[in-house]
């Protein structure tokens, strides 16, 4: 079996995304995965998973190849688990990613896409200590719209990015940013067998998407 570069978006599912902003994450998803499956290099190598936080977490689609991607039913209520959502990420990582062995190559680092409006409800903390038992490659996380806290989201990764609202036409931005950085991922595995090392190496972001320095 190839090598595959796991894709794992986890996105806020909590009351306060009803409306809108959860209808333009579901045509997010669809638009993210519709594009990857017309790009030869994301086709061959990118796996997708979906997970979900509210009152809780979890994993609506386990990692699955582009071609057989089903789109799931994704609805908003209940509070922010942030930190339920970084656990069950660290466990769905560690059972699902193939490790490299004396023999051979495993799966590529996975690349995962956080999105949140809000501040986690839960203790955010566990969940990183579970996160950062596990390898993972790029963590990108989303601050979406103005109650978002980019503090704590500093604290989970360097690389995170704001949108200044959570309306449909600035997610659907970052949704097609995220696809092709996806796109790039794949490409630098495919043609160069490296992975991508940092946010320099992704693709610039439109303007409603801004880098939180």
């Amino acid at each position: 079996m190839s090598r595959r570069l796991p894709v794992y978006l986890v996105l806020d599912t909590s009351g306060s995304m009803s409306g809108e902003p959860i209808e333009a994450v579901k045509v997010g998803v669809e638009t993210l995965v519709s594009s990857l499956r017309r790009d030869p290099y994301a086709l061959e190598t990118a796996w997708l998973s979906v997970i979900t936080f509210d009152s809780t977490a979890k994993q609506i689609v386990s990692l699955t190849e582009l071609a057989a991607f089903q789109n799931p039913s994704i609805i908003a209520n209940g509070n922010t688990s942030m930190g339920a959502g970084l656990s069950l990420l660290a466990k769905r990582i560690e059972a699902e990613v193939t490790k490299t062995t004396a023999t051979e190559k495993g799966d590529w680092k996975p690349l995962v896409f956080l999105m949140t409006d809000g501040g986690p409800t839960d203790n955010w903390q566990t969940g990183l200590n579970d996160l950062r038992k596990v390898k993972t490659g790029i963590l990108v996380a989303c601050a979406a719209g103005p109650g978002a806290d980019t503090t704590i989201l500093k604290q989970i990764t360097e690389a995170v990015v704001h949108l200044d609202t959570a309306d449909s036409t600035t997610i659907s931005a970052f949704f097609k940013w995220v696809s092709s950085s996806i796109s790039v991922g794949s490409q630098k595995v495919e043609s160069g067998q490296k992975e991508v090392a940092g946010l320099g190496e992704l693709p610039p972001p439109p303007p409603e998407v801004s880098f939180v320095v």
